[in-house]
């Protein structure tokens, strides 16, 4: 292992690089879909209890079947945080049955998001509207999982955005309901350090959830994508490389992007955990982040990414 004080933070040794590597992603969450339900069993042997695991609704996929993953997953002992799509949702009624049923299996808190859905298919258009009924609250949720994009959307504005973070964060102020930001994976560890210092300029605060890539290799993450209809996250995945303005280098494995959040990170707590998005990669997802946990990888010379033992 490479001694000398690493490029990016001129005090901070391969040593202290690698505690802080290890240290980090002890918090690590991961995100399933329903598809992965079968895989559970073997992923209790590679994630420690009390993980979050989010489970995500695919486009092809419905609320039914991502509330019995997530009571499944609880069920082993994780934190389950199902997500709720909002243009997904087609009644009240409907949203206050799945979140009653949530709770009542020890659920008590989600992932909210609007969705790409071009016609709502209920009442909700986006997340605001969900939290305006009063549900969740009602309902016994907790803590709430909000969505954001340091590298930008495709479909709305920055102003808008913050405007929307501003709401939640005023609702989860309001209500008492802990709240958090999980970000879209990307390619650049210092766009999510500089959203998170644009965010605290406009009184965000809430804590961040950096979301990256998992290590699953990419013919398996397009087959996955386009067996369940998430195509678009592996288009957006080309956009977000082709569509940044930033000068640094981008970093295409989740082993930079480790490397470069740390960096990027310091000693600020508002980057409170990594989020990995596992693409129908979770096993091989699980198996890396073990061994990182573990300490059982070497930094290169550069102290730019490393490589985990077999």
């Amino acid at each position: 292992m490479p001694s000398a004080a690493l490029a990016g933070d001129p005090e901070l040794t391969a040593r202290e690089l690698k505690d802080r590597i290890v240290a980090f992603v002890r918090g690590a969450a991961i995100a399933l879909t329903p598809y992965d339900e079968p895989l559970l069993p073997q992923l209790a042997d590679l994630l420690p209890m009390e993980t979050d695991v989010y489970v995500v609704h695919p486009p092809l996929s419905k609320l039914e079947y991502v509330a019995r993953t997530a009571l499944a997953v609880r069920g082993y002992g994780w934190q389950a945080y199902p997500h709720l799509v909002a243009r997904e949702l087609t009644s009240e009624p409907q949203l206050r049955n799945a979140l009653g049923e949530l709770r009542a299996g020890g659920i008590d808190r989600i992932l909210l998001t609007a969705g790409d859905r071009n016609s709502p298919a209920g009442p909700y258009v986006n997340t605001l509207d969900v939290l305006a009924t009063g549900a969740t609250v009602d309902c016994g949720i907790t803590s709430i999982a909000f969505v954001a994009y340091p590298e930008g959307h495709r479909m709305i504005g920055p102003g808008l955005l913050w405007d929307a973070l501003a709401a939640k964060q005023a609702f989860a102020a309001r209500t008492g309901t802990r709240a958090h930001v999980v970000t879209q994976f990307g390619f650049h560890p210092r766009a999510v350090q500089e959203w998170v210092c644009h965010g605290r300029e406009r009184g965000i605060t809430l804590p961040v959830h950096a979301g990256l890539a998992g290590p699953a290799l990419l013919p398996k993450l397009i087959r996955f994508a386009m067996r369940c209809g998430i195509g678009n996250s592996m288009h957006a995945l080309t956009r977000s490389t082709s569509a940044l303005t930033h000068q640094a280098p981008l970093t295409m494995t989740p082993e930079e992007m480790l490397v470069g959040l740390v960096h990027s990170r310091g000693d600020d707590a508002a980057i409170a955990r990594p989020h990995f998005f596992c693409f129908g990669g979770c096993l091989e997802t699980a198996r890396w982040l073990l061994r990182v946990r573990e300490g059982a990888f070497e930094l290169t010379d550069d102290g730019t990414r490393f490589a985990v033992g077999a």
